[in-house]
């Protein structure tokens, strides 16, 4: 019998700290504790040698260790073509009909207020519920669902 796995969920970005800092909003996560003795982020970075200022990448993880944690690392190419992975925040669990469609509508305008862009509601058919297919601050895409 094979043991279960943790995995981590790396993201390729423009600016590590911001792409953070919105997914630990859109998922209730935290980042990691400052180091001793820096009162923020950025106390830190000015402490550091100026051709290593500039977060080269962040992390955040759920605060109740059971959620997978997030990393990211900056790249110096941009984003192309369609993301190959795609998280689906589930924010209308349980949910149907016009029900399902206001909480997903909910969820997007507090995220679209953090930087989201809304791409479209995809309405529910004979097989799926439901979803509204959004963009994180970087333009990689998510669902609500």
């Amino acid at each position: 019998m094979s043991s279960i796995k943790q995995v981590q969920i790396t993201f390729d970005c423009a600016e590590p700290e911001r792409v953070a800092r919105f997914w630990c909003e859109v998922l209730g996560y935290v980042g990691p504790p400052l180091p001793e003795g820096f009162a923020t982020w950025d106390d830190f970075d000015r402490s550091l040698p100026p051709e290593h200022q500039g977060p080269a990448s962040a992390s955040c993880a759920d605060p109740s260790g059971v959620g997978p944690r997030l990393y990211f690392q900056r790249v110096p190419e941009g984003k192309v073509v369609k993301n190959r992975v795609h998280l689906d925040v589930r924010a209308g669990t349980g949910l149907v009909g016009e029900e399902r469609v206001a909480t997903l509508e909910a969820e997007c305008a507090r995220l679209v207020a953090l930087g989201a862009v809304r791409v479209r509601l995809l309405l529910a058919d004979e097989d799926n519920e439901s979803c509204l297919l959004m963009q994180d601050v970087e333009g990689n895409e998510f669902c609500l669902d």
